[in-house]
């Protein structure tokens, strides 16, 4: 057992250190400070990866902003993700209206809202 530490506490000391902490440790001292670096460079290695994660997650969340030059179906699709209880309460309110009215509404604002896109391209 004494020959495992021998052999862990006699390579190089861990970076970090000082170097007179490190010279002054016993080996058990050693072993401990060695086990303390190795803990700071996984909760160093863990925050990284947290802060990554949350970049990640920001940019995410980016993307699924409305783009304003983006196809009418792009932005119809965002809208439903972002806006969830609104899409809802209008699904409700459509049928409540009814399909004939929608038709006959549909039938007027298509064309409307074709045109309205053509200007918007050009």
């Amino acid at each position: 057992m004494n020959a495992l530490r021998q052999a862990q506490t006699d390579s190089s000391k861990p970076v970090g250190f000082d170097a007179e902490l490190w010279e002054d440790a016993t080996p058990e001292q050693q072993l401990v400070l060695k086990r303390i670096a190795k803990q700071r460079s996984r909760l160093q290695a863990r925050s990284a990866a947290r802060a990554q994660a949350q970049t990640l997650q920001t940019q995410a969340h980016d993307i699924e902003q409305v783009q304003s030059d983006a196809p009418l179906v792009d932005r119809v699709i965002t809208f439903v993700r972002l806006h969830p209880i609104a899409t809802a309460v209008a699904g409700a309110a459509l049928m409540a209206v009814g399909p004939r009215k929608l038709m006959r509404w549909g039938s007027i604002a298509l064309p409307w809202i074709l045109k309205l896109q053509q200007r918007g391209r050009s």
